[in-house]
């Protein structure tokens, strides 16, 4: 966010920049739901307080559509819906994590992470990954970094910010490991149906894992549907759980906006094609962005598979002037135009990010920016 303000002000400025930064699609919400929404202000009945939990139809939708994408059957008693996916991690972190706890990160991770564990009193233990193993952990790398503080892991994928995805068999794996140890997975599932090896939805580790009980899936409709402004997401798992969840929530900001719930169960409920042809749009945007950065030399990057990122290695091409890729994202948007989010963000120092939310031509534009500058260090 820090970064695309950055960009904003520049372009105030008169000056012309790219923005790989944001983590959002740049596509307009759905115009079903948005139609939904200017339905549901007109409806007396959407002015008033609503259940802190969420909706009874939202609620049921949500089960739904959780069966159908994450093959995992619920009842409606077991979702809370939050305002976005962050407010449900969160929610996640206070309901299991207590003073001392350990939770399992493996990095590179989402910014969020760390600090809601810090903020439920937990240290999070991370655990680097590498381009090697295509930024993906082991159950080898896992029992190494347990103790008998961990309560749980953080399991993430298709992954921001490296577009990695974990198949079924590696996400069995996991999930059997974590079962067998009494640790807690929170599932973090916002970019499930934006995977581009074929299928049209990321394995989910909780239904790839038998007997599987100690577990809370994240979700929402921001990513898949257009929606990050609306803020819409949700938490599922055991009752109890999300019963505590929910009675920290009646405190903290009680039901989300009715008419954004009503938004997002048009989302849910109405036509899918247009997650479709935004998935399509985005893995042609992919294909060009790692195949434009694959042929700047000193920058190498493993090919994503999920969500709208890439994550390139440029250690090779820091110097003692640009010793770091803060610096290095620093001198891209200051000196060259392009936004771009410095791999220390995220746990991995000597990377950056880069979103392919926007369109090719600007993606043309700006990877040739950043291949002029590279070649200048």
């Amino acid at each position: 966010m820090a970064i695309s303000g950055r960009a904003r002000e520049l372009r105030s400025e008169g000056r012309d920049v790219i923005s790989f930064g944001a983590g959002e699609p740049d596509f307009p919400t759905p115009e079903h739901i948005v139609a939904a929404a200017a339905r549901a202000a007109h409806d007396p009945a959407n002015h008033k307080y609503s259940a802190n939990q969420g909706l009874p139809p939202v609620r049921a939708a949500i089960a739904a559509y959780t069966k159908d994408f994450s093959g995992i059957d619920v009842d409606p008693t077991q979702v809370v819906v939050t305002n976005g996916a962050k407010q449900a991690v969160f929610q996640s972190f206070a309901a299991l994590v207590d003073e001392g706890d350990e939770v399992l990160l493996p990095s590179p991770y989402w910014v969020t992470y760390p600090a809601g564990i810090e903020l439920a009193g937990g240290k999070a233990v991370t655990i680097p990954t590498t381009p090697e193993s295509g930024f993906k952990v082991s159950v080898d790398e896992l029992e190494a970094a347990r103790s008998d503080r961990t309560v749980a892991l953080v399991f993430v994928s298709p992954s921001n910010p490296t577009g990695a995805v974990y198949d079924a068999d590696e996400a069995r794996e996991i999930g059997e490991w974590a079962r067998d140890n009494q640790i807690w997975v929170i599932a973090d599932e916002i970019y499930q149906r934006l995977v581009y090896d074929g299928s049209d939805v990321a394995a989910s580790i909780v239904s790839s894992t038998s007997r599987f009980e100690n577990w809370i899936v994240v979700n929402g409709v921001a990513k898949s549907f257009a929606m990050t402004g609306w803020r819409v997401g949700w938490m599922i798992g055991p009752e109890d759980i999300m019963a505590a969840a929910a009675r920290l929530q009646s405190h903290a900001t009680s039901n989300v906006a009715n008419i954004c719930q009503q938004a997002a169960l048009a989302a849910l409920r109405g036509p899918q094609e247009t997650v479709d042809e935004m998935r399509e749009a985005f893995d042609s945007r992919r294909k060009l962005m790692y195949e434009m950065i694959g042929d700047i030399p000193g920058v190498s990057c493993v090919e994503p598979l999920g969500a709208f990122y890439v994550f390139p290695d440029v250690r090779e091409i820091l110097t003692d002037e640009v010793p770091t890729t803060a610096r290095l994202g620093e001198a891209l948007i200051e000196e060259a135009g392009v936004a771009v989010v410095p791999g220390e963000s995220f746990g991995a120092p000597g990377f950056i990010r880069l979103s392919y939310a926007l369109g090719e031509p600007d993606i043309e534009r700006g990877i040739t920016r950043i291949g002029e500058m590279i070649a200048s260090l």
